[in-house]
């Protein structure tokens, strides 16, 4: 039997005994058939599948035996070429494997690889669908994978479709596939059907992340161009529901329609599929398209006729390619009218577009006409962009140039029954009508225009209610720019009595403009009315305030004074301070001045003063040196230079300190002119607190050059020493108040995200200290009994200092000021250099001479002085 040993002695070795005799003891465990199977993988191919035979004979059921055995017997033939018996043998021996392998789904999927190996169509086929129907549903996907790669390698596409099909029962999501195969097998009429009956479908969610708008693309750009091949489909009907159901694709849609029609040389349906889609599309993107499109047709039309004439001259088609030139030609020609149309398929509403299509048609006036009948027929001025109006002007301008007043006055006519949506537009239109009138010199009819516009309605009709929910022809009375025209109007071409009537109504509509108070007022002064000038004057200024009402004072208050000069005094004064009354002080200066002239020429000079005097308080910052040096001017003028004193000392007090020092200069030049020393000196110390002795640029400012001037040419040591201490002192308030600003500044320095190392913090601290000892020295024990407190400097105090110290900001006194008494005197008869501006005891810098100098002696240092706490850091970091 096969469990004994073999039969052929010389196939077995020494150390197969071992693995028979387990056998023989027990045929039917796998373990010891395993083992022997194992010892045998080197043996030769006969050998391992005899041994292999013998133990599925015991064990018939066992898949390890069998997947072991059926891999080494491909790997036996994988090299031998189709047709071989031994590849025969392997196929029956998979067939004898799957009488009890048939739910191993492995043993079916290498057995369905080799035979799509070995391109046996029918054979592998069949071999597919006993798989399927063995194997469970939820292994069925493993085997499809491998059925549909062999339908896709099928040399018979019929049966490749019929797999499809099958399959998309099983998965009908992969219908996408199916499609791309009929495509690559070139069956376009079925994959075009299965296309549409997918997208028929409301619920589809493409696998390949598709949107519908995708693949209805694909679909029309399949049916166009497959024209002669799909005719299961209505490829029109189709292509026109793409149109409605996805409008930003329209222009390529249009021309996928087109070619459709072309493909069939159907080239009439072709034209008006391209003319229906430039009639319809609305946007420039979409016209390009169709447009560009279109002109490539026809090129090509006249040149396939061009060729056929040279090859075949005929008089019929020689007659056709004019007739298609000339059809091109006027293609060209309708390229701006066709895209106008487009953009006002985008907007109609656009008056701007509107006017540039009637633009077009210059020189022909039946579409200029029709064209402006369309647009006020078809702009709705509540939703119109641009001003509704000038379709309307534009309208009646046409007629007009063509000496048709008759039908202008028509149209404007009608332009003013038109529910426009502001009164601007309204009254745009009646100022238009009254302007043509003028230009045809038709001044009756002009007047007769804007009366009739300007009619004011009953007073039960008006009131902000009422007229809220009117139309814009019950506001219309209220225009200014209308009734201001027709004031105009009426002073060239009416009388006196009509031009003031329709000046008072303004007035008694109130809605006036201060420029429409100057006119009316100049308009009365121009017929001698001076006091129906002047009452129209003070009507403005009651209906106006400032700052708006300044430009109806000024020409009043000139114009008042220039008619009665002297004669009415408390009249003039009590309008000059009328239009005071409440005038910022921005534009205060202007009255002031016109008010002091007109006392300096009429009245007395003391109140011209007085009125100065006013102003220097009542006018804005930038405008007070100039009153003060006006007010100063007079006052010399008038009453001589001593009463200026008392002007020179309130500008000190009431002009910002940036001017003070320039108006201190002056008051001090005048007193030295005066020959008042005295007083220009203290003069110059008390303008010397705000100003700071050195410039940007590092000079002496101009203030301290003048006083320094001034000391050498009128003063003395004495005085000399007290300007340079005064000097010193306002220099060293100045640095003083740079050093507590940049340590503020420095107090709010921001730290680093990451911490501040410490070592860097003693750093900055160092930096500090040594900024701060470098611009502002401190005094090491202080005296207390030396100290006055101060947050501010309040003044130059004799022997003191203003400065920060230890003890804080204040007064310190001052040590050179006590020492200087103690020195020796010169003698009365030697000269003093007074233009030298520092002390004589400058200090002398000292240099630290280096220790490497003195070598190991240890000289130059001294290791008794003690040493603080920051000296010991600074030595210990430099040593390190």
């Amino acid at each position: 039997s096969c469990g004994t040993m073999p039969a052929e002695e010389d196939e077995l070795d020494d150390t197969d005994l071992l693995y028979e005799e387990d056998i023989l003891r027990n045929a039917y465990s796998l373990k010891y058939w395993w083992r022997y199977i194992q010892a045998k993988r080197r043996a030769p191919p006969r050998q391992r599948n005899l041994i292999a035979e013998r133990a599925l004979k015991y064990l018939p059921g066992c898949y390890k035996v069998w997947h072991a055995y059926l891999n080494d017997r491909r790997e036996q033939v994988k090299f031998r070429r189709p047709g071989d018996p031994k590849l025969d043998q392997l196929s029956r021996t998979y067939e004898r494997a799957l009488v009890y392998m048939h739910k191993m789904p492995r043993i079916w999927l290498d057995y369905l690889e080799f035979l799509s190996a070995q391109h046996r169509t029918t054979e592998t086929r069949r071999a597919f669908d006993r798989a399927l129907r063995a194997l469970p549903i939820t292994q069925h996907e493993r085997v499809w994978e491998l059925y549909l790669n062999f339908a896709r390698n099928c040399k018979v596409p019929e049966t490749a479709v019929r797999v499809y099909k099958r399959y998309l029962q099983f998965d009908p999501d992969a219908v996408e596939d199916y499609i791309e195969f009929l495509l690559d097998i070139g069956r376009v009429s079925e994959a075009a059907l299965k296309l549409a009956e997918l997208l028929n479908r409301e619920n589809f969610v493409s696998l390949r992340g598709k949107s519908r708008h995708k693949l209805w693309m694909e679909l029309c750009e399949l049916v166009c161009k497959n024209p002669s091949q799909v005719k299961a489909l209505r490829v029109e009907a189709i292509i026109r529901s793409g149109l409605r159901t996805f409008s930003d694709e329209a222009g390529h849609l249009w021309c996928a329609l087109a070619d459709f029609f072309i493909r069939q040389a159907f080239f009439e349906q072709a034209r008006d599929v391209y003319e229906e889609g430039i009639s319809s599309v609305v946007t420039v993107r979409d016209f390009s398209m169709i447009f560009d499109a279109y002109t490539q047709f026809e090129e090509s039309l006249i040149s396939a006729q061009m060729e056929q004439q040279m090859a075949t001259p005929d008089d019929d088609v020689q007659e056709e390619l004019e007739m298609r030139l000339a059809r091109l030609e006027r293609l060209m020609e309708r390229r701006p009218e066709l895209l106008s149309s487009v953009l006002l398929r985008q907007n109609p509403h656009s008056v701007h577009e509107w006017l540039k299509r009637a633009a077009l048609f210059d020189g022909q006036p039946a579409k200029v006409i029709h064209t402006f009948a369309t647009a006020v027929k078809t702009v709705d001025p509540q939703l119109a962009i641009g001003k509704p109006h000038n379709l309307w002007l534009q309208f009646a301008k046409f007629y007009e140039d063509h000496n048709d007043l008759k039908n202008a006055r028509v149209i404007l006519r009608k332009a003013t029954q038109v529910p426009f949506k502001t009164v601007e537009d309204l009254a745009a239109v009646w100022t238009g009508w009254a302007e043509m009138e003028l230009r045809a010199k038709k001044y009756n009819e002009a007047l007769a225009v804007l009366a009739e516009a300007t009619i004011i309605p009953p007073a039960a009709n008006r009131g902000k209610e009422k007229e809220a929910n009117a139309p814009v022809q019950a506001r219309l009375y209220k225009h200014t720019k209308l009734w201001a025209f027709y004031a105009d109007l009426q002073e060239s071409l009416a009388g006196f009595d009509a031009t003031k009537e329709t000046y008072d109504k303004i007035f008694e509509l109130r809605i006036v403009t201060p420029q429409l108070v100057l006119n009316y007022a100049a308009f009365l002064e121009e017929h001698k009315h001076f006091e129906l000038a002047f009452q129209a004057f003070e009507k403005g200024v009651v209906l106006f305030k400032h700052p708006h009402v300044l430009q109806i004072w000024l020409p009043y208050l000139t114009k008042f004074v220039a008619r009665y000069g002297g004669t009415k005094l408390e009249r003039a004064r009590d309008l000059f301070e009328q239009a005071l009354e409440g005038c910022p002080a921005a534009e205060a200066h202007k009255l002031y001045l016109l008010f002091a002239k007109f006392e300096e020429e009429h009245g007395l000079v003391r109140n011209a003063m007085s009125i100065y005097d006013r102003a220097v308080d009542a006018v804005a910052i930038e405008k007070r040196l100039e009153m003060f040096n006006m007010y100063i001017a007079k006052a010399a003028e008038y009453f001589g230079v001593t009463k200026t004193r008392d002007i020179y000392e309130h500008a000190i007090n009431k002009l910002p300190s940036a001017q003070v020092a320039d108006m201190c200069m002056r008051y001090a030049n005048l007193e030295r002119k005066l020959g008042e020393v005295d007083r220009a000196r203290a003069i110059y110390m008390h303008g010397a607190q705000d100003v700071n002795p050195k410039t940007p640029t590092g000079a002496d400012s101009t203030f301290w050059r003048t006083w320094h001037d001034f000391e050498v040419a009128h003063g003395n040591e004495d005085t000399f020493r007290e300007m340079l201490r005064i000097k010193r002192a306002v220099a060293t308030q100045f640095t003083d108040a740079a050093v507590v600003t940049n340590l503020m500044v420095g107090d709010k320095r921001p730290r680093d995200e990451g911490g501040e190392n410490p070592a860097d913090s003693m750093e900055a601290l160092e930096r500090d200290v040594d900024q701060f000892s470098a611009l502002a020295p401190v005094t090491n024990g202080a005296d207390p009994s030396k100290f006055s407190a101060a947050s501010a400097f309040a003044g130059a105090r004799p022997g003191f200092v203003f400065k920060m110290d230890v003890l804080g900001l204040g007064y310190y006194l001052d040590e050179h000021s006590e020492a200087e008494p103690a020195e020796a005197q010169p003698p009365a008869s030697e000269e003093i250099n007074i233009d030298d501006d520092d002390d004589d005891d400058e200090a002398i810098e000292q240099v630290q001479v280096p220790a490497e100098v003195f070598g190991s002696a240890g000289l130059g240092t001294d290791e008794s002085e003690p040493l603080g706490a920051l000296e010991r850091i600074k030595r210990a970091k430099s040593s390190a």
